[in-house]
């Protein structure tokens, strides 16, 4: 905590002003980001990042912070790559530390069917400049030691895919970089005030009201986790997504030396292990659409299970603490990035298992989209008009997806 404060541009909270060129809904990572891109990409600092409760206390808060770029479809290679270089770059950028670590992604695969869809993964990967190796079950022992490749006996691994770069950083030390860099040129980040509704002109979006009354603006940016069909319906805008909990969870501290990140889309779980030592697990996300962000027993029983086949060292470990986010997951399983019909009002959402991955990149577009009214390249096929063009980005590229 002391090496993050050290590292962080002064914090400066103001109180609301009456109004402001852009207002962000949502106070995590990709309501920060924008901000921050916005003040020190475009020269605008008359903006407003409004949160319900503190920075990062949703969904940035609550992920398991890997960083990768190694999906199935080019457009998402292509946004992720660049976020990932983006990340790589963040610590120089900010002066801030979050602990980025590169270390490598084994995804891997128990069935014949798995790996020809890993070896497809790597073909796409490389021609999308992501690199992304087969390797042999040799091979991920030499990596993993830890690892039983007969999968206690009902899970063999026959291979996997190697994503060289993917890395892992500090979640909540990111959301404070790109914030603390905000605040620093003068942009408003104002906790503790929850959006109760959005202002109207006619057909166009003048603002936002608040508990605290309501706040005008020339532009009004949705960056929330959860809710967001709720606060989009208000703009008479329909958004295809549901929220469905996500659950993670962490054991007590392991000795230093699982290396890679750990993935698999079969058994729907993945390992890393954090700075501090203790292991971090997480798995899919619940069927049942719900706003609820408390875990629960069976989905912790389920995920343990399964990977704990994989890893028997899990077993002897102790749980210190489990939670689960609320994961907007699209109809094509997309993020919608851009524009929405509606004047005045624009969106960054449907952000699913993968939306810290995505900070620097969506902030990044998303603050060029705002200043320029125009749709940057990289983020132009995540528009909300994709589903009535019917050009869907149909990609299950996530350990969380299925």
């Amino acid at each position: 905590m002391n090496e993050l404060v050290d590292t962080l541009q002064p914090l400066r909270w103001d109180e609301p002003k009456a109004a402001y060129d852009v207002v962000i809904v949502g106070g995590g990572g990709h309501g920060l980001a924008t901000a921050y891109y916005l003040a020190t990409r475009h020269g605008l600092t008359n903006v407003a990042v409004i949160e319900g409760d503190y920075i990062a206390s949703g969904n940035t808060g609550r992920n398991t912070t890997i960083i990768r770029a190694n999906y199935g479809i080019p457009e998402a290679i292509r946004f992720y790559e660049h976020s990932l270089e983006m990340y790589a770059a963040l610590e120089d950028e900010t002066g801030a530390a979050i602990l980025h670590q590169t270390k490598g992604l084994i995804w891997l695969a128990h069935t014949e069917m798995a790996l020809r869809a890993e070896r497809a993964r790597c073909l796409l990967n490389a021609a999308c400049g992501a690199e992304t190796v087969m390797v042999t079950p040799a091979e991920i022992k030499e990596m993993v030691p830890q690892i039983d490749l007969t999968g206690g006996g009902r899970y063999p691994v026959l291979g996997a895919s190697h994503h060289l770069r993917a890395a892992n950083a500090r979640h909540d030390r990111v959301a404070w970089a790109f914030a603390s860099g905000a605040m620093a040129r003068g942009v408003h980040v104002i906790q503790h005030t929850p959006v109760t509704g959005l202002l109207r002109d006619g057909d166009r979006v003048v603002g936002v009201e608040t508990v605290r009354g309501p706040i005008a603006a020339g532009i009004v940016l949705s960056a929330t986790g959860g809710r967001v069909t709720a606060l989009a319906a208000q703009a008479g805008v329909r958004l295809p997504v549901r929220t469905h909990p996500l659950h993670a969870f962490v054991t007590n501290n392991y000795a230093q030396g699982f290396e890679k990140i750990v993935s698999d889309t079969e058994l729907f779980c993945y390992v890393s292990q954090t700075e501090r030592g203790q292991m971090l697990i997480g798995a899919e996300f619940d069927a049942q659409p719900s706003y609820s962000r408390q875990s629960s027993f069976a989905a912790l029983r389920s995920y343990s299970y399964k990977v704990s086949h994989l890893l028997p060292f899990l077993r002897n470990m102790r749980i210190l603490r489990q939670w689960a986010g609320s994961c907007d997951i699209s109809a094509d399983f997309s993020p919608i990035m851009g524009f929405t019909g509606v004047d005045g009002f624009v969106v960054t959402t449907g952000w699913g298992t993968w939306g810290f991955k995505a900070i620097p990149a969506a902030g990044e577009g998303m603050a060029e989209l705002i200043a320029t009214g125009r749709t940057p390249e990289l983020i132009a096929p995540f528009a909300l008009d994709r589903f009535a063009r019917d050009h869907v980005l149909a990609d299950q590229g996530s350990t969380g997806t299925r």
